[in-house]
């Protein structure tokens, strides 16, 4: 296991086009950091810098307290595992899993004590004399997972490795992950664009957009305060609801106008906004509900909303319903029996929600201005 620290390190193409912009980054040893973002942002040119495939433009690589800019990818005592699984399809399982080990030339003995214990771990005792043809893409990705945990590296290197699995295998692969990071606890890099993976999987997540971290935290740091508009609309799912607005003033109350509609900000964490503060107002689908009598109750602390429903997709125990707000498309997710009791297509209905899970942005920088709390 090691400590990973990036000092400034950065990447360029001939000198011009920047793939990472310098950033500084800190992995605990034994950690599981999730890097995260969309297409072209720049998280897996991390990792095979990390990895040493990528040459680095500038800056220091630390892995374990030593600088390992200059050091080839077979010194650096890192694993990775790919998204096309890379294996021999000439090869069995076992053969496949100890082809590293042979390599180095690890005594037969040896050899066989640790597949059979890393083919136990991982639910491949019975597929050993198997050939990658006669396996599923799950039992594939398993067996090329295994050939990087034999040989105990000090970091693991996951670049999208589930991304051609169907949603099954994907939970299940999932699941196999974290509970093999749970048993080894070995420093850990997983590379997606896929937030449920990361929410899921992360001790921490790196959010990243065109080439710089756009936010690091918990799983739950990033859902309930996002720093930037982009993280907010990033992470979660269904995506979150954003309107434009602004702040108005209405005696010492502090009113949030948009949409056609005013509601009142009567939390402290509102007060400091300065009225004409042109803003983007968030809020998740999930902190929607249909209004009830108490919502509607003179004094109450929920604020309303109607709509015109414009599609119902039942999700199981939930429902998403899309609707139209003036000319916004807006959605709420309601629990499956509440919905089919109030949301038919094209009826108006009355949503509510508590100003706790209200959401403001900047409009011009996307910066958090009073992050839920």
């Amino acid at each position: 296991m090691a400590h990973i620290a990036c000092r400034q390190l950065y990447k360029t193409y001939d000198h011009k086009t920047a793939v990472l912009q310098p950033f500084d980054l800190d992995i605990a040893d034994g950690e599981f950091i999730v890097l995260l973002g969309p297409s072209g942002c720049g998280k897996s040119t991390l990792l095979r810098m990390i990895a040493g495939l990528e040459d680095i433009s500038g800056g220091e690589l630390h892995i374990g307290g030593a600088v390992v800019n200059d050091l080839p990818a077979r010194a650096r005592n890192v694993a990775m595992v790919f998204q096309n699984y890379a294996l021999y399809p000439h090869m069995t399982v076992y053969d496949n899993i100890a082809f590293g080990l042979r390599r180095l030339k690890v005594p037969n003995g040896e050899i066989d004590r640790r597949v059979r214990e890393v083919a136990a771990i991982l639910s491949l005792d019975a597929l050993l004399e198997r050939k990658p043809r006669a396996m599923s893409g799950g039992q594939q990705q398993r067996t090329a997972i295994a050939r990087a945990m034999i040989k105990t590296p000090q970091v693991f290197l996951f670049d999208e490795p589930l991304s051609n699995l169907d949603a099954k295998l994907r939970a299940q692969l999932r699941a196999d992950i974290k509970r093999l990071h749970r048993r080894l606890r070995t420093t850990t890099l997983y590379v997606t664009h896929d937030q449920l993976e990361a929410m899921t999987l992360a001790d921490r997540v790196v959010l990243m957009k065109g080439g710089h971290i756009e936010q690091i935290g918990t799983p739950a740091e990033l859902y309930n305060h996002p720093r930037t508009l982009f993280a907010a609309g990033f992470i979660g799912t269904p995506a979150m609801n954003v309107i434009d607005g602004v702040i108005e003033q209405e005696g010492d109350q502090a009113v949030l106008a948009c949409a056609g509609r005013r509601w009142n900000l009567s939390s402290a964490r509102f007060a400091a906004l300065a009225a004409g503060t042109k803003v983007v107002f968030g809020l998740r689908p999930n902190h929607l509900r249909a209004a009830t009598a108490e919502d509607r109750q003179q004094g109450s602390t929920s604020h309303g909303l109607d709509c015109s429903i414009d599609l119902v997709e039942l999700l199981g125990a939930e429902a998403l319903i899309s609707f139209q707000c003036g000319d916004l498309s807006l959605s709420a997710l309601l629990p499956a029996n509440a919905a089919n009791s109030v949301a038919q297509i094209g009826q108006s209905l009355a949503l509510a929600f508590d100003e706790e899970h209200i959401h403001l942005f900047d409009a011009e920088s996307g910066l958090a201005l009073a992050a839920n709390r």
